[in-house]
């Protein structure tokens, strides 16, 4: 196949084209913008456009297929050259559903722990010799990339993101593709400037269970109330399986999962994850693995990519990345690393970097997200609130709306960083929690310099 690909440098985008390359198609792209890793990746593929920009001369008659990037707009030349043409058009959800309509689909869906409940299944398939494709939304140890698709793997497990597909398919990516298996993990609104309303948002989740197949399996977790009530109210053609948060317990800075007489020692922590190790569970039992198969892969599973991810410790302190910012997840991870280091002094910083976080509407739903942590601080970057063509937030908005005590609120990462450098003492531990990147901040030298001194 020839493959071109409108907005090249989406995580997802970059990943689904090189892989389609490794398969033998002949692939390009095109994009505005590409920031590492994807540039990297894309050039080490020899897939990186040589300019910047949309070339509509590049969309010729012999493509047998357009894919088009979220980042890509409705006036964008390239998609206007392709419709004209009348050539397929796909989104990135939409052609992963099209390579594997003849496979056992797995959705992992919810509004937090999707990425980390996926990894978790993916990780545990491959332990125990399973071939499977995959979509994830973060870098996975073990794996080369994101998204994988092949001719002889029967089994599909992909994220299930609940934004937009496209600007041609305003639909979530989730309802694309039509799973056999699913699991939805939590509801907790997000992506506010698509879904203004709190029932706007949950009716995706009601949308995806109705629009399951007669005889396919919803996987979910019953501590969420208004879950619970969509699964067991909606679709009575497909089998239901509730979970909840297993028995584990904390040894010296270790927790184990109980299961029966056995006990799992784990490289990941706190409560959430144990609970989307749960989720995990009834999807790998679901596809074929005995218990033991399964946590015997959970032992060396590490986490994916800003999951928690541990950037460095010695005797004196830890320091983690997470993707948390939204507040369900930014309270569930410093609730994770609180609990985990109990008898440490917890430094938390969060970045607002979303669209949802950076509107001033949203701030409040953060208030006393951060309560675990001792010392806390907020970065927000002036430049990204004007870039989303919101009303600027004031430190003093972001104090009132979060109400901790404290709290220090940063927008020069300079003064941010020299703040962590002061704080990151002994017997502590650092979360750093964004979707972004702190505006430019080094993860790795900012963790070996503070473990240094």
């Amino acid at each position: 196949m020839n493959i071109h690909f409108i907005a090249i440098g989406g995580a997802a985008m970059h990943s689904l084209a090189i892989t389609m390359q490794q398969r033998g198609n002949f692939v390009t792209g095109s994009d505005d913008e590409i920031f590492d890793p994807a540039k990297s990746q894309l050039e080490k593929a020899s897939l990186l456009p040589s300019a910047y920009g949309w070339y509509p001369e590049r969309i010729t008659a012999d493509l047998d297929a357009v894919i088009l990037g979220m980042h890509a707009h409705s006036d964008n030349p390239e998609l206007k050259k392709a419709l004209e043409m009348n050539l397929k058009v796909y989104s990135y959800p939409e052609f992963l559903y099209h390579e594997t309509m003849d496979k056992t689909r797995v959705v992992i869906a919810g509004s937090h722990g999707k990425t980390t409940i996926t990894s978790m299944v993916m990780h545990a398939l491959r332990h125990n010799g399973y071939r499977f494709d995959y979509m994830v939304g973060s870098r996975l140890e073990g794996f080369d990339n994101m998204v994988s698709l092949s001719p002889d793997a029967r089994i599909a497990v992909f994220e299930g993101d609940e934004y937009l597909s496209s600007c041609l398919d305003p639909r979530p990516k989730f309802h694309l593709y039509q799973p056999q298996i699913a699991l939805i993990s939590g509801i907790a609104w997000d992506h506010i400037n698509v879904f203004p309303t709190w029932k706007g948002y949950v009716d995706q989740f009601r949308i995806f269970i109705n629009n399951m197949q007669e005889g396919s399996h919803l996987v979910y977790c019953s501590e969420d109330i208004e879950l619970k009530a969509l699964a067991e109210n909606e679709n009575p053609h497909v089998s239901k399986e509730p979970y909840t948060t297993p028995d584990y317990y904390l040894e010296k800075e270790t927790s184990y999962i109980r299961r029966g007489d056995r006990s799992y020692p784990l490289m990941v922590f706190g409560r959430h994850n144990m609970q989307n190790m749960e989720g995990a569970r009834r999807i790998c039992s679901r596809l074929g693995l005995t218990d033991d198969q399964f946590f015997g892969a959970m032992t060396n599973f590490s986490g994916a990519g800003k999951r928690l991810q541990l950037l460095g410790r010695n005797e004196r302190t830890a320091i983690y990345l997470d993707f948390a910012h939204s507040p369900s997840k930014v309270e569930a991870t410093v609730n994770a690393v609180r609990e985990q280091f109990s008898d440490r002094r917890m430094v938390a910083c969060l970045e607002l970097h979303t669209y949802s976080s950076l509107d001033r509407k949203f701030l409040d739903f953060y208030r006393h997200t951060m309560d675990g942590a001792d010392d806390c601080a907020v970065f927000y970057n002036p430049e990204t609130v004007l870039h989303k063509r919101l009303r600027m937030i004031s430190k003093e908005e972001v104090f009132t709306a979060l109400d901790k005590k404290n709290l220090q609120v940063f927008t020069d990462k300079n003064e941010l960083e020299s703040w962590i450098y002061a704080a990151a003492g002994d017997n502590t531990v650092l979360l750093l929690m964004s979707s972004g990147t702190f505006s430019g901040i080094n993860f790795k030298e900012l963790s070996d310099n503070i473990l240094r001194t």
